[in-house]
């Protein structure tokens, strides 16, 4: 189903709404933005089969994947509900004041106040997690924002049933007219007009690179430039040191076959990357990682553009010099379908080559091969900044390889042991960002409720008097959240 671009004056009575509602919605309760995301949480349940259907027809992924994935977006509103209501995200602090203190100590009390109306541009590879009502949606919301969400393109008639969802959520949960809204804009001069729009006060978006920085960009050329919070992409490396090779390369292969091909690698942490020194063992493990990936059969990508520019993506890598293809699906010009491939290239043209470096968004991976230790360090000094790095190592391999460790630390928001890297957890301990280029802030997540602080920004209040103080920081603490008082942590009350 096609729906038409917003125009620009309806953009401008959204905004108009969207800015509106943020003075009445900034000031709401804790409990009250946590009944809201539970509310949207039971309105998309209510969908049932139809958001099921409508999103299969759509994204080519199965029914079986999307129940999931609702699953885990209901989880995420619930969870981050409870995370808004904890207040913890808050991070209220309070230090007394002592007006007989030579020179008198003023009061300061500090917490995170909420930014003002985000936009989040849906992603194309997870139409209900991470877009619509997802975990940026639900991060903004918490923090006490309005949102406003672009449909993506690709599941245009999945977004605007879960956007119904949030709107008859807000209506159930009276809550003002313009605390969310719904956008069509294929034309990416609209997109760059929501950011550049004044009433926009901060950007989520999963994607691309390309969108990412463009986004990015814009904000930073405003007047009053904003916060984009934007992912980006990933290669994912996955280092294959030699005792665990040695000891596991039927497991490795069984772990990598799956990471590599699931939902024909459309995830922003597939493992595009795997770095190896040559032996034996490494070549028994390709052999067997090989004879795994050609059982796996070849499924649709989410939609023509996705397929078309993975298929123009690694046909320009396997292109690149010295770079062999180890086994590649069957596949003709112009079909959806995923092309399984996997190739392999020495250390020497990988470092020689940044084309190589780059992400090929589907079920495409590289193989590294160095000579020795000293060159998989080169490797790994010389990657850009990503998702996650997995090491897959014995303990002897960790304790002989403490320099790469300490390198690879620096290029991650996530450093995985001895798992893969595809499947992210919605907890307070995950962390899914990374330096450059793979989002556009290391010190922020997209996952857990963490997240929630991305839209929020602090303010010290100096001497006020406690009636006029917001709740979190008054003396009573009516919320019985936990608060920093006078270095101490605490959920006592003051005097």
């Amino acid at each position: 189903m096609m729906y038409p671009d917003h125009t620009i004056p309806e953009i401008d009575q959204v905004l108009a709404k969207s800015q509106q509602a943020f003075y009445q919605y900034k000031n709401s309760s804790l409990k009250e933005r946590a009944n809201f995301m539970r509310a949207i949480a039971l309105e998309i349940e209510a969908l049932g089969e139809e958001l099921i259907k409508t999103a299969v027809k759509e994204t080519h992924l199965s029914e079986n994947r999307l129940y999931a994935e609702r699953k885990r977006t209901i989880f995420q509103l619930n969870s981050y509900a409870e995370a808004a209501e904890r207040g913890d995200w808050l991070e209220a602090r309070i230090d007394v004041g002592n007006a007989e203190a030579t020179p008198p100590k003023p009061d300061l009390r500090k917490m995170l106040v909420p930014l003002g109306p985000v936009v989040v541009f849906g992603a194309s590879n997870f139409p209900f997690a991470y877009s619509t009502a997802g975990g940026d949606t639900a991060c903004a919301f918490a923090a006490g924002c309005p949102v406003i969400v672009k449909a993506h393109p690709a599941h245009a008639q999945t977004s605007t049933l879960v956007a119904k969802a949030i709107l008859a959520a807000a209506k159930k949960c009276q809550l003002p007219d313009g605390i969310f809204a719904h956008i069509y804009a294929a034309d990416t001069e609209k997109s760059a007009y929501l950011i550049k729009h004044e009433a926009v006060k901060a950007v989520g978006f999963t994607g691309s690179y390309t969108g990412g920085r463009a986004l990015f960009d814009l904000a930073a050329l405003r007047k009053q430039p904003i916060p984009v919070f934007a992912e980006m992409g990933s290669t994912n490396p996955v280092f294959l040191l030699p005792d665990k090779l040695q000891k596991d390369h039927l497991w490795l292969a069984e772990q990598l076959c799956s990471s590599i091909t699931q939902d024909m690698g459309q995830f922003c942490t597939n493992p595009g990357l795997m770095i190896g020194i040559n032996s034996e063992a490494l070549d028994l493990y390709v052999k067997q990682l090989t004879d795994k990936i050609k059982e796996v059969v070849p499924q649709k990508m989410l939609h023509k553009g996705i397929a078309r520019n993975y298929v123009n993506n690694m046909q320009n890598a396997i292109s690149q010099r010295r770079v062999e293809v180890i086994y590649q699906s069957d596949y003709k010009m112009g079909e959806e379908d995923g092309v399984i491939t996997l190739a392999k290239v020495s250390a020497k043209y990988f470092l020689a080559n940044p084309q190589l470096h780059e992400e090929v968004f589907g079920p495409y991976s590289l193989l590294v091969v160095c000579s020795d230790a000293e060159e998989m360090l080169g490797v790994a000094k010389q990657l850009q900044g990503q998702l996650t790095v997995t090491l897959m190592a014995t303990h002897t391999d960790l304790a002989t390889n403490v320099e790469l460790a300490n390198t690879l630390q620096e290029k991650c928001g996530r450093f995985v042991l001895n798992n893969v890297p595809t499947g992210v957890a919605v907890a307070l301990a995950m962390h899914h960002g990374g330096p450059f280029p793979a989002t556009t802030d290391a010190r922020f997540t997209a996952v857990g409720a963490d997240g929630i602080k991305r839209f929020a920004r602090p303010v010290s209040f100096q001497n006020w008097d406690n009636a006029f103080l917001p709740e979190a920081l008054k003396n009573e603490n009516s919320l019985n959240i936990w608060r920093t008082v006078n270095n101490e942590l605490t959920k006592s009350a003051l005097g």
